[in-house]
């Protein structure tokens, strides 16, 4: 049975001042204590001696920006918190003062009608800022060698068709020496090594450029971000490491899926937790990352399938894994993506794919089970009989009449 709580807080939050209201559970219309707070480390440590004071179990604020997350983490563990969705928490034009806001998240909290956001424990809070740190590092080490190669390119240097990473080993060598000044071509060619599949003369035509004093500044300059990003991104892989410690048979049996690198199986662990005990579902799970059919109907008429937004960082890693899937040969993602590609395209059919992984990975993480490759499964007795009137109707519309015969072969 659910927890009947006495008072109830809403809290409109801004960057420098918190506008509060204290309301009875019972009876919210009725009179209501109204406070303002700053928003510094006194005024927090005010705030919840005030609340505490009025005997408030339950609190609910708005997700405005990333200034509520001070205010999470003073009140955390002291009472219920809830974190509002801005949008369920709009006021109508003109009927909009800091005070009615925070009234308004109260009687919509008590009514059912407020769109919470789920907000993680403390530890998996950690989790989650390393893991996307890591990933905001690693898109800006793609950026810087974006930048690089754009430079080569106006230096008419061709280092990129030859290589397979602009950033390897050999190639930093040879980059490296271009940003020091070396004009030599046949000793910037010597640098190459052995396994590229150019020859020496085609490495020296690669090379023969026109720089300019400027460029290989900056060339420099971007050769020294790339070693800080690789630092940072080594530093970081450590601490996560040690972060996740206590996660790794869980991490271990999402790296079974094909396709799930460790690097995704800790991007999923600090999203959704070591057991996904939050989601009671794995559609419930599907529906909050955002990869399964949304709906907007009116009148009795769905207008749009189009997917929410969800949570964008779990998209992306679904999305990459998808592809990883996919081209695992004789994996049954692989035979699963074939079947769906003539129906609904290739990004339809990633998307299905990314959709069935949701799945997958809630059921791993939540019930505790292993990964079972089972390879390419054939169509079963429903597949087959909608495949083949599928088929039957594609002959009848080219004037054929079909007859269908069980083959002796499969008899």
């Amino acid at each position: 049975m659910e927890t009947v709580y006495g008072k109830v807080a809403g809290i409109d939050v801004h960057k420098r001042m918190l506008a509060v209201v204290v309301c009875d559970r019972q009876d919210p219309e009725g009179s209501n204590q109204r406070r303002k707070f700053g928003t510094t480390a006194n005024g927090l440590r005010l705030l919840r001696a005030w609340l505490l004071q009025e005997g408030v179990q339950e609190a609910a604020m708005e997700s405005t920006a990333q200034y509520w997350r001070a205010v999470w983490l003073e009140l955390e563990g002291h009472m219920k918190l809830h974190l509002a969705q801005a949008r369920s928490t709009a006021a109508p034009q003109g009927r909009k003062t800091d005070y009615a806001d925070a009234l308004r998240i109260v009687k919509r909290l008590l009514s059912g009608d407020l769109t919470e956001s789920y907000v993680p424990g403390p530890e998996q809070r950690i989790w989650r800022m390393l893991a996307r740190t890591r990933t905001r590092l690693v898109v800006d080490r793609t950026r810087v060698q974006n930048q690089i190669e754009c430079l080569l390119e106006e230096c008419r240097i061709k280092l990129g068709s030859y290589v397979s990473d602009l950033l390897g080993v050999t190639s930093r060598r040879i980059l490296q020496a271009l940003a020091e000044g070396c004009e030599d071509i046949a000793a910037l060619a010597a640098l190459g090594a052995q396994y590229l599949e150019a020859s020496e003369e085609q490495l020296r035509d690669a090379l023969n450029g026109q720089w300019h004093p400027a460029q290989r500044c900056l060339l420099k300059i971007h050769l020294r971000r790339v070693r800080e990003l690789d630092g940072h991104l080594a530093e970081l892989e450590g601490e996560l490491a040690r972060a996740m410690q206590g996660q790794q048979e869980a991490i271990q049996r999402l790296c079974e899926i094909p396709g799930v690198s460790v690097t995704g199986a800790e991007q999923v662990v600090a999203e959704v937790g070591a057991g996904a005990e939050v989601f009671a579902g794995p559609e419930k799970m599907a529906s909050w990352i955002g990869v399964c059919p949304g709906r907007e109907e009116s009148a009795e008429r769905s207008r749009s399938d189009r997917s929410p937004k969800g949570n964008r960082p779990m998209r992306r890693v679904l999305v990459q894994m998808a592809w990883a899937a996919v081209h695992t040969k004789g994996s049954f993602w692989q035979a699963l993506f074939r079947r769906m590609v003539p129906r609904l395209g290739r990004q339809g059919a990633i998307w299905a794919v990314a959709h069935r992984l949701a799945r997958l990975i809630w059921k791993i993480l939540h019930e505790k089970v292993r990964y079972q490759e089972r390879g390419s499964v054939p169509l079963d007795a429903r597949s087959r009989s909608r495949r083949q009137r599928k088929l039957v109707r594609a002959l009848n519309r080219l004037g054929y009449i079909v007859a269908l015969s069980p083959s002796p072969t499969r008899a």
